[in-house]
């Protein structure tokens, strides 16, 4: 999640360091970079332009107003379906070709894994006389299967070197009572490259796989709705992507593209939702008016809507900001510390500290 779209906030009308004007529009740089915006003379305080200008945005039939609101969102599903047309023509596409199995690409050195001889590379073929399909979802079949065996032989068909072999693993019982074997799982798939051979197939694949990660995005974000507390701690604000970016970069320049796109994307979906400070929640405002026959809300009940919600949002984003700032490895670090916790008496008692941890 970033935050965007701030366009009746008082406080992006007063914190400008620095602008210029170019046709009529002004461009200026924030003290508070919490995201892009755009703001009309109808929010400046100091314009001096008649209220009853009929050019104000205000003022404008329902319609027109409804294009400009939707603007920004238009741009960031435009631009998303660009990044992916780019990638289509210079490096091709990524195509999954699966075969049968899960690969185990880890095992761990004294896991119950290793013990009873599986090794990295293996290819599970099938469990318990179940054979794993072609499938991206044999990965959290096979999972099920072992955390329901806790202490229990599990025969698995596994394929080494060009062989087929028959391993017996029992898997340990973990703390809440389910199966681990300490390996790690990932679909047995080959990703190859797919090249258009004209523009008309280029266009074809670009709205396909456009398609595919809008698809995925609308059910992420309505299963983070549907199970928002136990997805609340997976939404990040711009230090995270920053962080998620640089990771991708660093092990795939490629991926910038599926990145890049899948972020404008998740913005426009967002800036859609009808919550006040977004663009969303302006449109749903608008809505309201033209359900009451052109008669718009009065204006101290529209501004403490989005007052309200610019307060919501803005205490989201700083708390984001801070949590994923913290998270950040190098932060972390300088987080370990040490310092007295007891200096009664004489003695000093030392602790180590460190934000997060994990096993």
């Amino acid at each position: 999640m970033v935050l965007s779209g701030f366009r009746h906030s008082p406080l992006h009308l007063r914190d400008t360091r620095a602008k210029f004007n170019a046709n009529n529009i002004e461009y200026s740089l924030r003290a508070f970079p919490l995201g892009g915006f755009v703001a009309f003379p109808d929010n400046d305080p100091d314009s001096d332009i008649p209220a009853d200008d009929e050019n104000l945005l205000k003022n404008r039939p329902i319609f027109d107003r409804v294009i400009v609101i939707s603007a920004g969102v238009i741009a960031n599903v435009v631009f998303a379906y660009l990044i992916i047309f780019v990638q289509v023509l210079s490096v091709g596409l990524p195509v999954q070709e699966f075969s049968p199995g899960v690969l185990v690409p880890e095992v761990g050195p004294s896991s119950a894994a290793a013990r009873d001889g599986l090794r990295p590379g293996d290819v599970i073929l099938s469990v318990d006389g179940y054979e794993l399909p072609k499938s991206l979802f044999s990965v959290p079949q096979i999972v099920d299967i072992i955390k329901r065996s806790p202490k229990k032989n599990v025969s698995l068909k596994v394929e080494r070197g060009g062989e087929d072999l028959v391993i017996g693993v029992t898997p340990e019982e973990s703390g809440d009572g389910t199966g681990r074997i300490g390996v790690q799982l990932s679909p047995n798939v080959k990703i190859t490259k797919a090249k258009p051979k004209n523009l008309v197939e280029a266009i074809s694949f670009s709205g396909k796989e456009f398609w595919g990660l809008t698809s995925n995005i609308l059910e992420g974000l309505k299963q983070t709705f549907l199970n928002f507390s136990q997805s609340a701690s997976k939404v990040s604000g711009p230090v995270a992507i920053i962080a998620v970016g640089a990771e991708v970069a660093r092990s795939s320049s490629e991926g910038l593209y599926q990145f890049a796109a899948a972020l404008n994307l998740n913005l426009a979906v967002i800036n859609l939702l009808p919550l006040p400070a977004l663009d969303g929640g302006s449109l749903a405002l608008i809505l309201v008016e033209a359900a009451r026959g052109g008669r718009k809300l009065p204006q101290e009940v529209e501004q403490r809507i989005m007052s309200s919600g610019i307060m919501v949002v803005l205490l989201l984003g700083i708390f984001l900001l801070v949590r994923d700032t913290l998270n950040l490895d190098f932060v972390r670090e300088l987080l370990i510390m040490d310092f007295p916790l007891d200096t009664c008496r004489g003695r000093t008692t030392s602790s180590k500290m460190l934000y997060g941890g994990g096993i």
